[in-house]
């Protein structure tokens, strides 16, 4: 299993699936899964039975994780791209391949 490049909070574009073209903040990385959730893409319906959170119960919409390999960063311009790592004095940053500008 490689690394994982996409962090939380980077905004990234979906670019395969069913949600392709939609933009989002990612709000976590299951590492274990090689999953990211996104706000505001792939919402999904959930059944919910009453609690003491949620008396009435009912249907709830929640976001479900994408697979990153569908996700990709979008720069500070808006043009995505893929991300590189590099040695700058004694700390490793990331940088934008596109660019060659550090994230």
């Amino acid at each position: 299993m490689g690394k994982l490049k996409i962090k939380t909070g980077d905004t990234v574009k979906v670019i395969a699936g069913d949600h392709k073209g939609s933009e989002g903040k990612v709000q976590k990385v299951l590492i274990e899964k090689n999953k990211a959730i996104v706000e505001g893409v792939n919402m999904v319906k959930k059944h919910t039975k009453p609690s003491a959170q949620n008396p009435q119960g009912g249907i709830v919409e929640k976001e479900a994780a994408i697979h990153i390999s569908n996700l990709s960063l979008l720069t500070s311009k808006g043009e995505t791209t893929r991300i590189g790592y590099r040695v700058e004095g004694d700390k490793k940053v990331r940088f934008s391949t596109k660019s060659n500008e550090v994230i």
